[in-house]
């Protein structure tokens, strides 16, 4: 969990609500077909599940301070690989900073599969 104090209360944000947030602004960049799962938890949920989740293949680690986020994508083939990363980068770091006031330090965008 990641709290800060402001002068009114505090103010605290999870994981999972920072890795939600991240992977709605990351499924609407175009060239992402969609996000693939970074560890054997996940990989074991989808199995279950049938359908993924917002957050899957999301790593959020940090403070109030500044966050480092891992992405792991799977992109369209045929689509330039560094624009799709570049785009992907500033769009996390604007919606997350926008959102939560929280600074990105490191974006790490992670290309795990291509699709036709």
């Amino acid at each position: 969990m990641i709290s800060y104090e402001t002068r009114t209360g505090s103010i605290c944000f999870t994981e999972n609500f920072l890795s939600k947030l991240i992977g709605h602004a990351v499924t609407s960049c175009f060239g992402v077909v969609g996000m693939m799962p970074s560890s054997n938890r996940q990989r074991l949920f989808g199995l279950v599940s049938k359908e993924q989740s917002l957050d899957t293949g999301i790593k959020v680690t940090g403070n109030a301070n500044e966050v480092n986020v891992e992405i792991h994508i799977m992109v369209t083939y045929g689509m330039n690989i560094t624009a799709i990363a570049a785009s992907i980068t500033e769009k996390v770091k604007y919606v997350v900073e926008e959102s939560t006031g929280i600074t990105v330090n490191k974006v790490t965008v992670k290309v795990d599969g291509i699709k036709e």
